[in-house]
């Protein structure tokens, strides 16, 4: 050694020694998992060929932890026979760099993910060790024990069978759609209403029962007596309301005409009184008259009239719907929306007849309006009648596969109508 300074010789570190040192341990480990790999292929111990698939399976999986924990063993056997022919001081610096490579792991891995195989291979070895050496090892008794716990229970834990469900049984769909659908179509109904509903027709479920499922549908299972909305309440009277109003059309020569209509709100049905190019207030009053009596009983049903405030409209036009126990409804100034459904009506008679053709003179304008009134009653879906025309039997007709199906021109094929055929 003293030559060695004095002559100043490199020698190699300790970190390189241990990266040679690790090198020739893994050229050898895989020249012998190579070797061993190669004899357990030409070697078929058992004959699995000649059994069946599912023995032969079985089988397998057997052989192969059985290969797997004897090659473990082997290894450590070639291991600790190579130890024992290296010098001491060889043994020592390659004790040196484990044990630093150990810390290493340790510091950046938690708690390793160790197999079958190096569980036994650790918990065998772990046992030759001191007790103050067992201590800074990954294997400890207390890690020992847990795996003897985990054993154990896999042991004697059986498969689970079939689930079965704890418990009452759950309410059926159609309840739950039933309750739902009757505190949405009747917001002052609270739970025992509806509880008392389906008891009629046939269900017998527990009040908790609707309580619960009104809560979990995001409904109050008991409304407050507040009043209906704004939009219930102008549901309720659609059905006694009408609107009347004027439209104009300008013919190809540019003179005005004036089309005179009156809509039932609830039902969507429209009248066309009458069409003229100069109205004027007795004219307005007589189509009035025309209405009420053409109306005949079913005027009782009505008790609103919504009109806005053109002077066309005198104060004997007011009469004779206050005559029939109509009252009259006046808008307020330049507000169109205050007459919405007699505005749209006028707005869907533009876009699909009167915007598509032009007016030549009064007496075809008056075929035009007529044949799409009729159109309009008869035939024309409405969303809000849940697409049925305003005069309709409520009937749904069955629909007829096999039938054909024929079209009706209206207004020269502007508007087609379909019908099966007889």
């Amino acid at each position: 050694m003293g030559w060695l300074r004095r002559n100043r010789v490199l020698l190699p570190g300790v970190t390189v020694l241990a990266r040679q040192v690790a090198a020739a341990r893994e050229a050898a480990e895989a020249r012998l998992d190579e070797a061993l790999a190669a004899a357990a292929a030409r070697v078929d111990p058992v004959g699995l060929e000649n059994l069946g698939p599912g023995v032969s399976a079985g089988f397998g999986m057997i052989i192969r932890v059985l290969f797997s924990v004897l090659y473990a063993a082997f290894r450590v056997l070639i291991a600790l026979v190579v130890a024992r022919g290296r010098g001491e001081s060889a043994k020592d610096v390659e004790l040196l760099v484990l044990r630093h490579e150990v810390a290493v792991l340790r510091r950046q891995v938690t708690r390793p993910r160790l197999e079958p195989k190096d569980r036994l291979v650790l918990a065998a070895l772990a046992r030759m060790l001191p007790r103050e050496v067992l201590r800074a090892r990954i294997v400890t008794p207390a890690t020992l024990l847990r795996w003897h716990r985990q054993l154990v229970a896999r042991h004697w834990t059986y498969p689970p069978k079939a689930k079965v469900a704890a418990g009452r049984p759950r309410t059926a769909a159609v309840i739950r759609e039933l309750v739902v659908r009757l505190a949405r179509e009747n917001p002052m109904w609270g739970h025992r209403r509806i509880h008392g509903e389906l008891v009629g027709l046939g269900y017998r479920v527990a009040p908790a029962t609707f309580w619960n499922l009104l809560r979990n549908a995001g409904l109050d299972p008991a409304p407050r007596s507040t009043g209906p909305s704004w939009r219930e309440f102008c549901r309720t009277q659609a059905t006694t309301m009408l609107a009347c109003d004027f439209f104009t059309v300008d013919t190809v020569l540019l003179r005005r005409i004036y089309v005179f209509f009156v809509l039932e709100v609830g039902t969507r049905r429209v009248h066309i009184l009458g069409v003229t190019r100069h109205p004027t207030g007795a004219w307005v009053t007589q189509q009035a008259r025309n209405l009420i009596f053409d109306l005949g009983e079913q005027a009782r049903r009505f008790r609103f009239l919504v009109r806005d405030r053109d002077t066309k409209f005198t104060a004997s036009f007011d009469a004779v719907f206050a005559d029939a126990g109509i009252a009259v409804l006046r808008s307020p100034p330049h507000a169109p929306k205050a007459n919405a459904c007699a505005e749209r009506w006028v707005s869907t008679i533009r876009r699909e007849c009167l915007d598509r053709m032009l007016i030549f003179h009064e007496r075809q304008l008056i075929h035009v309006v007529t044949d799409y009134e009729s159109h309009y009653n008869t035939h024309r879906p409405h969303r809000a009648l849940e697409q049925r025309s305003p005069i309709d039997s409520g009937e749904t007709q069955q629909p007829c596969l096999a039938g054909a199906v024929r079209r009706t021109e209206v207004l020269g094929g502007l508007i087609n109508e379909y019908h099966h055929a007889a």
